[in-house]
């Protein structure tokens, strides 16, 4: 079975992405396969990907579907790319079921 797009951290949780930049609408639209077997969520926005706006849209969606600060959401790789991960901070137990939850 492949792991899901969170994991856990010390100091919050982890999330897999594979950003849509220049889409239609703003949404989270399911999960990816990743090139190690691994799933990532899929997350479409209408930002263009210039001078950090598709992250900023991402960070804004993500933060009002989770219920979380939009200062507690950081991407911590793959800014220039449409593979990201982003760190949440928070309790982890508590953020791995409200991540799971938005995610469905």
């Amino acid at each position: 079975m492949t792991a899901g797009p969170f994991e856990p951290a010390a100091d919050g949780v982890r999330v897999a992405l594979r950003v849509t930049p220049k889409a239609s609408r703003n949404a989270v639209t399911g999960l990816a396969d990743t090139a190690d077997g691994k799933k990532a969520l899929k997350v479409a926005v209408t930002a263009v990907p210039e001078d950090g706006k598709a992250n900023e849209a991402v960070i804004k969606l993500l933060s009002k579907l989770w219920h979380v600060p939009k200062s507690s959401i950081a991407v911590v790789a793959g800014h220039t790319d449409r593979n990201k991960i982003l760190h949440v901070a928070g309790d982890p137990a508590d953020l791995m079921r409200r991540l799971a939850a938005g995610a469905d």
